[in-house]
């Protein structure tokens, strides 16, 4: 869908619609999430299982450092879907210049306060002592990136916003091709060329150089568009906090970043038990999550889909479609996600071979996979019905329920299998919450809210 679109227009069906939406978007996430498994293969094969070990130590901290980058970008997309369906380009400027902001200004804040607090907190963690010093070194450079990093992500929500999926899909080709060149480079470094070997920070410095690619040439082909969101004077003179605006974007927000806050803090606490099996067991959960995001990127395509078509209906004061906005969304899930949740069965142990040849690594990881990819198929289906309901700004009901899954369920429900049924299954509490998370998300959209909030859009 271009700038020019306008949901009044004659359109084809939303499942054509969805699919030309998630096709490129799905790609995206994929491509985004190869960009940090290039990176994690060329540490654990080039380093060894310490090192990735090491790195998957960050990982849950680095989620819960940019939690609040994902609720941003949620609320600005919603905001921007809205304005563009009542073709409102002032407003949809005024939304983009404060988020940049504002995300920039976090990126800044969190960087600064990360660098003095990460080896404490990878000590709280129960990092491995073997992997400790690689961990915080690796930690301390990401968080000099995010300010960069920010930037680019709310980049492509803001574009998501509009209906534009291919254009990040096109910068993540732009950043993988050169993680893909430059991150081997960078880790054992040229010396013919006088490049040192950064080791395990070679990984961030390909990321920096990458993502800042892919940002120059998101905004040479905008530009080249005449894209609505390209970086012109019209775009510049909004770059300023709007306080009406920045509370609106936090209203809508807050809730998506408390729901990744929780969810990092979960993961942390699953982590600090995995932790306790040793650093063979954290490098398992580092080669099972990055498998795992290849799954649940479908999962939040199709929710992020779901969220702007919503939100676009409503801008154009098309209410009476989002009964059919939602059927869609749960099918489209069902489709793409559960299709990748049945390949993992099969592919488990191939694909954790490509992060690290230990084999007892490979063992954990692979036996995880077939327990933990259900978990996603139930989360993608419990976020189109939240997305749909927060696009109409309905955010307490639906933040509640998923924040309550996850802190009082995910953690308990590991400790206690875990301890009775061994490591692997200590996996088993992610299926099992988002399906409780399903299940009542379920019961208050079509017990609650269909009756009440859809009833006053139509």
């Amino acid at each position: 869908m271009t700038d020019k679109a306008h949901l009044g227009s004659p359109l084809p069906s939303l499942d054509r619609r969805f699919l030309v939406f998630l096709g490129p978007l799905v790609l995206t996430n994929i491509l985004q999430a190869l960009t940090g498994t290039v990176n994690h293969i060329y540490v654990g094969r080039l380093l060894g299982a310490g090192s990735l070990a090491a790195v998957a130590s960050f990982m849950p901290l680095f989620l819960l450092l940019s939690a609040f980058i994902f609720g941003l970008g949620n609320g600005a997309s919603i905001l921007v879907g809205q304005a563009f369906g009542a073709r409102n380009h002032a407003r949809l400027h005024a939304v983009a210049g404060t988020t940049l902001c504002a995300g920039v200004l976090l990126g800044l804040v969190l960087a600064a306060l990360g660098l003095l607090a990460v080896r404490p907190l990878m000590l709280l963690l129960g990092t491995p002592a073997d992997v400790l010093p690689q961990a915080v070194a690796y930690a301390r450079g990401m968080m000099v990136l995010f300010p960069v990093l920010f930037t680019s992500m709310l980049v492509a929500a803001l574009l998501r916003g509009t209906g534009d999926t291919v254009t990040p899909l096109r910068a993540l080709v732009v950043s993988l091709s050169v993680t893909l060149v430059c991150a081997p480079l960078f880790i054992r470094g040229v010396p013919a060329l006088g490049l040192p070997a950064l080791g395990i920070l070679g990984g961030v410095a390909a990321l920096l150089l990458a993502t800042l690619c892919s940002l120059g040439y998101t905004a040479w082909h905008l530009r080249r568009r005449a894209h609505v969101l390209a970086p012109t004077r019209a775009l510049a003179a909004h770059l300023r906090l709007d306080a009406a605006l920045l509370r609106t974007l936090v209203r809508l927000g807050v809730p998506t970043g408390l729901f990744f806050i929780t969810g990092s803090l979960a993961d942390l606490g699953l982590l600090s038990l995995v932790n306790a099996h040793g650093s063979a067991a954290t490098a398992a959960w580092g080669a099972a999550s990055q498998v795992m995001s290849y799954v649940l990127f479908p999962a939040m395509a199709v929710a992020i889909a779901s969220s702007v078509f919503a939100a676009q209906a409503i801008g154009a004061g098309h209410g009476q479609q989002l009964a059919a906005v939602t059927r869609t969304g749960m099918r489209m899930n069902l489709l793409l996600t559960g299709g990748l949740a049945l390949l993992m069965f099969g592919a488990a142990p191939w694909v954790v071979g490509l992060f690290v040849a230990d084999a007892r690594v490979i063992d954990i990881a692979a036996r995880v996979l077939p327990i933990t990819v259900w978990g996603a198929v139930f989360f993608g289906w419990a976020s189109v019905y939240s997305g749909v309901m927060r696009a109409s700004g309905t955010v307490l009901a639906p933040t509640l329920i998923s924040l309550g899954c996850l802190a009082c369920l995910i953690v308990p429900l590991g400790w206690l299998l875990g301890r009775q049924f061994g490591l692997v299954a200590t996996w088993v509490a992610y299926p099992a919450t988002y399906l409780c998370a399903l299940v009542l998300q379920g019961l208050y959209f079509h017990g609650v809210w269909r009756r009440q909030a859809l009833q006053r859009l139509v």
